[in-house]
């Protein structure tokens, strides 16, 4: 697999994320699609060809079915516009489609934008009722993303000696470090007595390891490194893609091999985008992680599938205080999906503006100083679908 060091992020923006009911779809297309616009200093009619990733339109607004839903907020006419939709990785995957048409010559400025409108719905209308309707009929009637990632941690916790206060504070840690996040949807603290304390979702998992369900829109305007102005722009360059769909419907769960301890497809995709990057140490080599937090058993997971430490070793990172913002390895300091929430189709998205931010120097109260290369990361459906992304400010 070729290193990829030629697509680069001219332009961010993102919307603030929450609970937005008076903001409609169309209006978090279009704040973040010209925050965007204006960030790269160029006019909406250079972009050639756009990715609109929205996962669920099924539910609540019934928006994002097409493209459609992407080119009428912004007036974005007469180019192909795709909608991309892969569980939570579907902003990932709206970046990666972008990077390959830019790749292959077919355009020449490309939009990633993701959006997702969570709470105008009832919980009649919910994720949980759309799985138990669709989903494999195994599942029907008892899969939750709770339940599921809950078999995890009490795998890691027998296994590893991993402690049900290791898993609380990585909620601490996030939801300190979204104070410093002005779009976040939650900014306040927590104590780890509150983390372990608030309501039981599925044992150990309480609503404080659990992220919120969320509104918002993130978006990335992409040239090829040697379009890049630097009269103009400020890029972030692309160097590793990786997308993995490593386990059907019916796996890992009836793999007599699995062990509950890690996900294949974060490993597959780690991999792809690693040897893209020529990363070869991440401990070393890589300075900011936003990693899939969905729940806080997800995150220290993900220390071990995208090589920060060794297996096992994950709970003495969140020990040493290493994943912290002003650690060896900081970890979502963006506060995670436990603090910005998560519009499914939108998170992909916003945690590379994330990213792109710390490496352009413009993260504020939360930079990680010194940054030149991060990484992010995402997993979906039964961890089987995983998108690891390879960022730096250096082409």
């Amino acid at each position: 697999m070729k290193e990829r060091r030629n697509i680069a992020i001219i332009g961010t923006g993102v919307t603030k994320f929450g609970e937005l009911f008076e903001h409609s779809y169309d209006d978090l297309v279009r704040e973040a699609g010209l925050a965007a616009i204006r960030d790269a200093g160029i006019a909406m009619d250079e972009v050639q060809a756009a990715w609109l990733s929205t996962a669920f339109p099924e539910i609540g607004v019934f928006k994002g079915r097409s493209g459609m839903d992407l080119s009428e907020p912004l007036n974005l006419y007469d180019i192909p516009v795709t909608r991309v939709s892969n569980f939570c990785a579907s902003g990932a995957d709206a970046i990666r489609n972008a990077a390959n048409a830019l790749e292959a010559g077919e355009c020449d400025v490309a939009m990633a934008l993701g959006v997702e409108k969570l709470r105008d719905r009832s919980p009649q209308d919910s994720i949980v009722k759309m799985m138990v309707e669709l989903s494999h009929p195994y599942y029907q009637k008892g899969f939750t993303a709770a339940g599921t990632f809950a078999v995890y941690a009490n795998r890691m916790m027998h296994e590893y000696g991993v402690t049900r206060e290791d898993i609380a504070n990585i909620s601490v840690k996030n939801h300190y470090h979204g104070t410093l996040n002005e779009k976040a949807h939650h900014r306040v603290a927590c104590s780890l007595d509150q983390v372990l304390s608030s309501p039981m979702v599925a044992d150990p998992l309480t609503v404080m390891d659990s992220c919120p369900t969320t509104d918002g829109a993130a978006c990335v305007i992409m040239v090829r490194a040697d379009d890049v102005d630097p009269t103009r722009h400020d890029p972030v360059y692309i160097h590793g893609v990786g997308l993995s769909i490593s386990t059907g419907w019916d796996l890992p769960f009836f793999d007599p091999h699995h062990d509950f301890l890690s996900f294949k497809a974060t490993q597959n995709a780690a991999n792809m985008a690693y040897t893209q990057a020529g990363i070869t140490n991440p401990m070393d080599q890589i300075d900011l992680v936003e990693v899939h937090d969905c729940f806080s058993i997800v995150e220290m997971l993900t220390y071990e599938d995208l090589g920060l430490c060794k297996k096992g070793e994950a709970k003495e990172l969140i020990r040493g205080k290493a994943t912290m913002l002003g650690g060896e390895t900081p970890v979502n300091v963006s506060g995670g999906l436990l603090s910005c929430g998560h519009p499914v189709g939108a998170t992909g998205v916003r945690m590379v503006v994330e990213v792109a931010a710390h490496l352009r120097g413009r993260a504020g109260d939360r930079q990680v100083e010194g940054a030149t290369t991060g990484v992010t990361h995402n997993i979906g459906g039964p961890g089987a679908i995983a998108s690891v992304i390879v960022l730096s400010n250096e082409n």
